[in-house]
């Protein structure tokens, strides 16, 4: 039997090692916030995202990907109108194993997911050509909408790497989806080498558009 955990379903993915921030402003949100700071540390509940559906609505949710990251909380604004700005880091991925409607929100049955580890001597070459196809990616976002787009950091940790590109990709959601699900570090990289080979040439032959801020993908490093 699994862990039970509260769920806060989103039309994203969250990755571990990422930022999340999040506006709450739904009473059953409101809900979850509140009973999270009554309790104990480390006050935590699973981003999973959204198969079919939509974010708001007490019906909006109509199925569940299977897969999902824990949002440990790290800071919280409590306005006086109940609402809450908080802050949050992916920290361990999931598998949704079954679901509570019993209370506000949705809590979910969990099964805890570990990463199985690069090999040392596969993990160096992959991660240097993911570093290289990152870079021309970004460059080439930097040509599509005519403004600078730079990641001031780019770590040489696999697994670290790899969240970092897949949040920071203009993919579909069901292409995030699948790196989250993705167990193995080496088979990620390689599944990011054909998305970002795809996407750099797609971007290299379209019109010119406001390109994104990566500001806006932060990770952090603990």
């Amino acid at each position: 039997m699994g862990e039970m955990l509260p769920l806060f379903p989103l039309g994203a993915v969250l990755y571990p090692g990422m930022l999340l921030p999040l506006h709450i402003f739904e009473e059953r949100y409101r809900q979850l916030v509140s009973d999270l700071l009554d309790g104990a540390e480390p006050r935590r509940f699973g981003v999973i995202a959204i198969r079919k559906g939509r974010e708001t609505g007490i019906d909006g949710v109509r199925s569940l990907y299977e897969i999902g990251c824990i949002a440990t909380v790290r800071r919280v604004e409590r306005h006086e109108d109940g609402r809450f700005d908080i802050v949050t880091v992916g920290t361990q991925r999931f598998r949704l194993l079954g679901l509570d409607q019993t209370r506000p929100y949705l809590q979910g049955e969990v099964e805890l997911l570990s990463e199985e580890p690069a090999d040392p001597a596969a993990a160096g070459p992959a991660v240097r050509l993911i570093q290289a196809a990152f870079r021309e990616y970004l460059d080439a976002l930097t040509e599509w909408g005519g403004a600078t787009v730079r990641l001031e950091e780019m770590p040489d940790e696999p697994e670290l790497l790899s969240f970092i590109v897949a949040a920071a990709m203009i993919i579909d959601l069901p292409e995030r989806q699948a790196m989250l699900a993705e167990a193995d570090t080496l088979r990620r990289l390689a599944m990011q080498r054909v998305l970002l080979s795809r996407e750099t040439a797609m971007l290299r032959t379209t019109t010119s558009r406001p390109a994104p801020d990566l500001r806006n993908t932060p990770y952090s490093p603990n």
